[in-house]
């Protein structure tokens, strides 16, 4: 959340009393949508914890998801160098956009966003009894299965790796990637949760 400098810092007057506002998934960084806050509504994000903004239209403070149920959970708040925008990381809850998107915007070129819409997916899947389900199998035959299964495929991207068959270590890569995800869910874990340790790690070395 934004300190008490930090607000005090911003700058009202520049934008008329209505700040706009980026809103991005902390995991992805996808951009979901933008919008605008006047003071009282950053106060009761702030407060709240859920992005509050102010309805141009409905002349009010104005929660996303108050109707839907689809909120945005505030992770983190921070200005921009000029004190006049912010950007808010999010965890979104289901979809952001009113046409059932995940987000406002249409582009898609961020391939490695796919990591986390397939890390949402495959916790779906573990959720649910779809039949046919390659991966509600998995999770079925048990987290041995599911160790066993990325074993085998690390071995077999190593050798696809030493006969230098490219194609074939981009699938066995592909499969082995899809696996440790699903053993990090299996575990109750992410992909942030290790993207955060391997962070920890390079702060430590550069000291």
């Amino acid at each position: 959340m934004l300190t008490q400098q930090d607000l005090s810092r911003l700058n009202w007057s520049k934008t008329h009393n209505m700040i706009p506002v980026v809103i991005q998934n902390y995991a992805s960084h996808t951009v979901l949508m933008h919008g605008y806050m006047n003071y009282d509504a950053l106060l009761k994000t702030q407060r709240e914890g859920l992005v509050t903004f102010y309805s141009r239209t409905k002349k009010r403070l104005w929660t996303k998801g108050e109707v839907s149920g689809n909120f945005l959970r505030v992770i983190e708040i921070s200005p921009d160098c000029d004190y006049d925008t912010l950007l808010i990381l999010v965890s979104a809850i289901g979809d952001t956009c009113h046409l059932s998107k995940k987000s406002c915007f249409f582009s898609k070129k961020y391939p490695l966003h796919f990591l986390f819409e397939l890390e949402e997916i495959i916790n779906t899947r573990k959720k649910t009894f779809k039949k046919n389900s390659y991966t509600k199998d998995l999770y079925h035959s048990g987290t041995k299965r599911i160790a066993q299964k990325v074993g085998e495929e690390a071995i077999e991207t190593i050798l696809a790796a030493m006969k230098k068959d490219k194609n074939e270590l981009i699938n066995e890569t592909a499969d082995l990637i899809y696996h440790l995800i699903v053993l990090l869910q299996d575990q109750d874990l992410n992909l942030i949760t290790v993207i955060d340790t391997l962070k920890k790690r390079h702060l430590l070395s550069c000291k």
